[in-house]
């Protein structure tokens, strides 16, 4: 058993939002303190999906929020290391696990934690991975959070499919893709999932949206720009912003550090900024 209290469950298909998907006799909704619970997924991987997690979590905590960040990434969890946090564990008291903090208004809790080195592997099937969903919303001292964000795994997988069955004030997801026509036909099809389960589509982010130059902070089109945009106009859906591709963000997370917490007034800082504000501005009115 991995955690505490290790439950199980022999259902391979966890209940949604949507009446079609929802078989009978799950738990209810977790009971946990949370004003809002953004998800945030990915058609495919590579896009860079946590490293937005993780400087959208930071850059509300620095904004005052008090946020919670949830690696539901279980067979890849790379969350912890972004943070500069992979060897601290959770501590346990009466059963219920503390999660860890990376400021006073940022904690974070992840299956790394739980593993016995960063190499093993995780060899689960859907009841398991909703079982330990469960108990990371249940039995983890989240305490009163204004935002709990959700880092899934790239696809349409059983993570969100359980996640939506059993937390609270799900507002919406939240969709990262790149510029590339590969990249943007899968964020569509992230976008109908999402539909499909009924859960708001908060908006698009285009992430790695041109390459800021590390000689003379110039943008150049890598990758190309604008193909989330025209996504997001296409689907009738909020564009929140594009963050480009720096170098010093890619280095910020191998060396466990938040870009956001320590580049302020630079021009990949200010759009962070504009896609917290632009989302705050969606869910907070």
């Amino acid at each position: 058993m991995i955690l505490t209290t290790m439950t199980t469950n022999t259902d391979e298909h966890p209940e949604t939002k949507g009446a079609s998907y929802a078989p009978k006799g799950l738990p209810p909704k977790a009971a946990i303190d949370v004003k809002h619970v953004i998800l945030v997924l990915s058609g495919k991987g590579g896009v860079g999906k946590s490293t937005v997690s993780v400087n959208l979590a930071s850059a509300l905590s620095a904004h005052g929020r008090q946020v919670g960040l949830l690696d539901l990434d279980i067979h890849g969890p790379s969350i912890p290391k972004m943070l500069g946090i992979e060897d601290q564990k959770p501590g346990v008291l009466n059963k219920i696990l503390e999660p860890v903090h990376v400021t006073g208004t940022l904690a974070v809790m992840s299956m790394a934690f739980l593993l016995p080195d960063t190499s093993s592997p995780v060899i689960w099937r859907g009841p398991m991975k909703m079982s330990v969903i469960q108990q990371f919303l249940t039995e983890v001292n989240w305490g009163a959070l204004d935002y709990l964000i959700v880092d899934l795994p790239p696809g349409t997988g059983d993570e969100a499919l359980s996640i939506i069955q059993l937390a609270p004030n799900v507002q919406g997801a939240v969709i990262v893709t790149t510029p590339q026509d590969m990249a943007v036909l899968d964020a569509m099809k992230a976008v109908k999932f999402i539909e499909k389960l009924e859960v708001p589509v908060l908006g698009i982010i285009e992430n790695m949206s041109g390459m800021i130059c590390p000689q003379c902070g110039e943008t150049i089109d890598l990758f190309g720009r604008g193909g989330g945009e025209k996504a997001a106009e296409e689907l009738g859906i909020p564009y929140l912003g594009s963050i480009p591709l720096d170098p010093e963000m890619v280095k910020a997370g191998d060396e466990g550090r938040p870009y956001v917490l320590r580049h302020a007034d630079t021009p990949t800082w200010k759009a962070v900024d504009l896609v917290m504000e632009n989302l705050v501005n969606l869910v907070e009115s």
